[in-house]
């Protein structure tokens, strides 16, 4: 199966909307402390969806885990421990900041430093720039920050022109400063995930002559790469929230419900904060499922694929915010960036994807 860019935006879109979505279940749970459903989460996402997918559709998965070179694995592995601390501060950004703003800054900084670093280290942005098609692909990247930085504009003006009681409403724990701090180490930290997926290539490689030998499809090849990243992903995050646990004496929250502070804390029981938990846990992996699959058929600018999922995660999460009601009470103007911004952020995703289909068909040299 070769390269099919128009198809590979869907998938990253899917992707962009499963990654937007995850946090939504969180908001069910009631009465666990954050580190007992952020790990309770996590197991679902970093380690039981990634082994069930993968045993599912690759060939002799075990075998091409234990021919992957070491080294490869290494490093899959260590940059998505580094992945990791983005990704535990990631649920912070949105205790913090809400959806709409918590993502539209985290994803900035992961979005640039996600495209941008790998064929920079490589050597290969000169060749990129060289060609048209790479010219309208690196063109879609710099209208993705700009539709981010709209997004960002509107989240500031949002913060200047609501009331604290405004802001609490929608958002609990509202904390711009704080949220702020977490949401630029978040961005720049997450970015390793694409760092991870370079390392792991030959561990694609060898799933994909895997997959060719036994009928299947190439779609797949990327799906062992990710079982070795959210090792690295999981191991960082367990043991950050079990510190975090046993400072704040909740370890006993994974067999019990801490006690009802008032009448308003909702009913909850362990069966539904696990299932909420789970629910949230797997569709966060969905989205590296679909970002897999349309990276495959991104063509020789593979690279672009991370900035399709950031621009993805970053429109429909501030469709979210405005859904939720994150924006009740700003004004018109705010509306009119955050709209704008989501414009931008569409507009940027098909500059890219044409930029792709001009690469992919040989029209774009």
């Amino acid at each position: 199966m070769g390269a099919n860019p128009l198809l590979g935006l869907i998938y990253h879109w899917l992707g962009g909307f499963a990654s937007a979505s995850f946090y939504l279940p969180y908001r069910g749970v009631k009465r666990w402390s954050w580190e007992t459903y952020w790990l309770v989460g996590g197991f679902f996402s970093w380690i039981v969806a990634p082994w069930f997918f993968a045993s599912l559709l690759v060939p002799d998965l075990f075998a091409v885990l234990r021919a992957a070179p070491a080294g490869s694995v290494l490093w899959a592995y260590v940059f998505g421990a580094l992945w990791g601390l983005g990704g535990l501060t990631f649920g912070l950004t949105m205790r913090y900041l809400g959806i709409g703003l918590g993502m539209a800054v985290a994803l900035s900084f992961c979005s640039a430093f996600g495209t941008l670093m790998p064929p920079l280290f490589a050597g290969e942005l000169g060749t990129i720039a060289a060609s048209v098609s790479g010219r309208y692909v690196l063109l879609g990247v710099a209208v993705c920050l700009g539709g981010i930085g709209l997004c960002g504009m509107a989240g500031v003006r949002k913060e200047r022109e609501l009331s604290p009681e405004q802001k609490k409403a929608s958002v609990r724990e509202f904390n711009f400063r704080r949220g702020l701090l977490v949401a630029v180490f978040s961005g720049v930290m997450s970015s390793c995930f694409a760092y991870g997926l370079a390392a792991g290539k030959p561990i694609a490689d060898l799933a994909r002559q895997s997959l060719a030998d036994n009928g299947g499809s190439d779609l797949w090849q990327n799906l062992p790469v990710l079982i070795v990243v959210l090792l690295g992903g999981i191991t960082t995050n367990s043991i950050w929230c079990l510190i975090l646990a046993m400072r704040n004496r909740s370890l006993g929250e994974y067999g019990a419900l801490k006690p009802a502070v008032d009448a308003g804390s909702g009913r909850a029981s362990l069966v539904t904060n696990y299932a909420f938990s789970a629910m949230a846990g797997v569709t966060w992996y969905l989205q590296f499922f679909f970002y897999s699959m349309g990276q495959t058929k991104m063509g020789q600018y593979e690279f672009s694929s991370w900035t399709l999922h950031m621009a993805s995660i970053i429109l429909f999460s501030s469709l979210w915010g405005i859904v939720l009601k994150e924006w009740k009470g700003s004004s018109h103007r705010t509306h009119g960036y955050i709209f704008a911004g989501i414009a931008v952020l569409v507009l940027s995703t098909l500059v890219v994807g044409y930029g792709n289909y001009l690469g992919a068909s040989g029209t774009g040299h």
